[in-house]
């Protein structure tokens, strides 16, 4: 049998990895620094691209391995890049509180870090208005929010729009687990694709709608206007599910008043048995 290494071996090698990932991390720095002058992130206002960056933690889960708890590893990667992000173009994040503030604050350091400046807001009405106001910040809303139907000052061409779900990988056991829309005004590469967000207000609202557009649609809704009112927010598929939700909703007896497109983000993946992220449907 060989000779187990010596303790001290391999506290030199520790070490020499830890000076190899400072090393790295310094030249992704340097990376960045060109990339600002390219981009002129600075100038624009925004540098997330939440689309690049759910692909890139799908990945990282796909090919994690080992005694070290996915979590860290996720976190580690969230920071450097939300670091990263905040280098190129100075954000804050706006989060709602008024559901509990360890939840969403779990969710907003787990997700961007300490570096990033963080505000609380109650209600997500607050929230939206400070994105709205400000040149590249980002708003961090409960996706199961129903504080009145926040999501229709997002309806304006330039008003805000939800550009990402967090987190970008679920799992049952997530240390930060809340389901979040992130909100911002969208860079056009910062646009994902597979769900699309869409606010309808509609009339004739009953338990046959609800049912019709949830066997289709994620959905919020909260009672508006005329007694059988309703404001709705739609999570579909990008593609034919958005007209089909509508004709259910025909057919349940449900009129719809108005509709505007709200947002997009990347589709939704949880971690199945193996492991390995697989889509989680809508």
């Amino acid at each position: 049998m060989s000779k187990p290494p010596a303790l001290a071996d391999l506290r030199a090698e520790i070490d020499r990895i830890d000076a190899e990932m400072h090393r790295l991390l310094m030249a992704r720095g340097d990376i960045i620094g060109t990339l600002i002058a390219i981009k002129k992130t600075a100038e624009s206002g925004s540098a997330f691209r939440p689309a690049r960056e759910a692909d890139m933690m799908r990945r990282l889960v796909e090919r994690h391995h080992g005694i070290l708890p996915l979590d860290t590893a996720e976190s580690i990667w969230r920071v450097i890049i939300a670091t990263f992000t905040y280098v190129q173009a100075p954000f804050r994040v706006h989060a709602d509180l008024s559901g509990g503030d360890a939840a969403m604050r779990d969710s907003a350091r787990f997700h961007f870090g300490f570096t990033v400046p963080f505000l609380g807001h109650m209600g997500p009405a607050g929230v939206v208005a400070a994105v709205a106001d400000s040149r590249g910040d980002l708003g961090l809303v409960p996706a199961t929010a129903a504080s009145r139907a926040w999501w229709s000052a997002l309806e304006g061409e330039d008003a805000p729009k939800i550009i990402a779900r967090l987190p970008f990988v679920e799992r049952t056991d997530h240390p930060a687990g809340l389901p979040v829309f992130a909100i911002a005004r969208p860079h056009p590469d910062a646009i994902g694709q597979g769900v699309e967000m869409w606010s309808l207000k509609v009339s004739g609202w009953g338990a046959a709608p609800a049912r019709a557009a949830a066997a289709i649609a994620d959905l919020v809704a909260v009672p508006e206007g005329t007694f059988d009112g309703a404001s709705l927010l739609l999570s579909v598929p990008t593609g034919p599910a958005f007209g089909e939700v509508l004709a259910a909703l025909a057919k349940a007896g449900a009129t719809v008043r108005s509709q505007a497109l709200v947002g997009s983000h990347a589709k939704r993946y949880t971690v199945g048995a193996d492991g390995v992220p697989v889509p989680a449907g809508r």
